[in-house]
């Protein structure tokens, strides 16, 4: 669905009716002209509600009108002490310009209800709601970091990468161990002999390493792609950094990511990757009981070193190429 800058439209109405107030406030349009003026007052509440009478010029006549007066002025000139009568005294404005000359002007309402006061009501409260209403939408966008779900996907990537390196390390090492010397026509002469070992560690790894490296690095070139695009969602401050198209791109990024990490929880692959490192990580011990273990299972099992051989040094045996052999054929069962 298209994008509907609302909040931003509140926003700039907001700060355009508060532009406007300003400019009024500044020019002097919504000021209206007064001059201070005696009141007599009429009737008084002690709340400061009263009635109070004054001389208009204008209209050449005397006047009267509710009135907010002073409660807290002095008893001096309230009733009955001001002149011994019902009446008290107080001051008050009288617009002297425009169609109300001659009307008395009221601070509560008057300055309230002009035109830079009104447009202020309006700016201000529109204003609040363009920016706060403009963050929390902006906010899963911009907190959409999805630090754990990228961090996952970082490790699984990384696993996946050394599972296949290390398998096609060991493969290698076969490869140049072959173009040294050749297996040992007797099986009792496979003591110490490095292109023996480096089977060894590949039948000890069990059937299934090669499928695993083939599938760690099918994992690690599909991860690879969509991890570069939702880098930036990594962290809260790249992505206020970074503009709406890459910000985009991210969030997509992040979408590819969940089925991949999701398929690969399903499938146990962190698991199946971390075993098979260890497993191909043990051929670099160089110990004389991994020559010893080499060499004893050489001697119970010289055809299946040999089949495991020739598959290894046919051309497709690097991960995503190889096939797996079938069981009962090269490898040995774990008791």
């Amino acid at each position: 669905m298209r994008h509907v800058p609302f909040f931003r439209w509140v926003l700039t109405a907001g700060v355009l009716l508060f532009a406007c107030a300003v400019g009024l406030y500044a020019t002097g349009s919504g000021a209206e002209d007064v001059r201070q003026i005696d009141l007599t007052v009429l009737d008084e509440k002690p709340d400061g509600s009263c009635t109070v009478q004054w001389n208009d010029p204008y209209h050449h006549r005397t006047r009267q009108a509710p009135y907010r007066c002073d409660p807290a002025r002095p008893d001096l000139l309230k009733a009955p002490r001001y002149d011994g009568s019902s009446h008290g005294w107080d001051t008050g404005y009288m617009v002297t310009e425009g169609p109300r000359r001659g009307d008395l002007w009221n601070l509560s309402t008057d300055e309230a209800s002009s035109p830079p006061e009104v447009l202020l009501m309006l700016g201000t409260p529109l204003i609040a709601v363009g920016l706060v209403g403009g963050n929390l939408r902006a906010l899963p966008r911009v907190l959409g970091v999805q630090t754990r779900l990228i961090r996952r996907a970082t490790n699984l990537s990384e696993a996946a990468g050394r599972v296949a390196e290390e398998y096609e390390r060991a493969v290698a090492v076969v490869r140049e161990a072959d173009r040294l010397e050749t297996l040992p026509p007797d099986a009792g002469n496979g003591l110490g002999s490095p292109l023996v070992t480096a089977l060894w560690v590949l039948r000890e790894a069990g059937p299934e390493t090669g499928e695993t490296a083939a599938a760690a690095r099918a994992l690690a070139d599909r991860l690879h792609g969509p991890l570069q695009a939702a880098a930036p969602a990594a962290r809260l401050g790249t992505m206020l950094q970074i503009g709406p198209a890459a910000r985009s791109r991210a969030t997509e990024a992040v979408a590819e990511l969940r089925p991949l990490l999701a398929e690969a929880e399903r499938d146990n692959l962190a698991e199946r990757f971390a075993q098979t490192t260890v497993d191909l990580l043990r051929g670099q011990d160089t110990t004389d009981f991994i020559a010893l273990a080499a060499g004893a299972d050489f001697a119970r099992h010289p055809s299946a070193y040999r089949r495991l051989l020739t598959e290894l040094t046919a051309p497709a045996v690097l991960p995503g190429t190889a096939k797996t052999p079938r069981r009962g054929r090269w490898w040995r069962r774990r008791g």
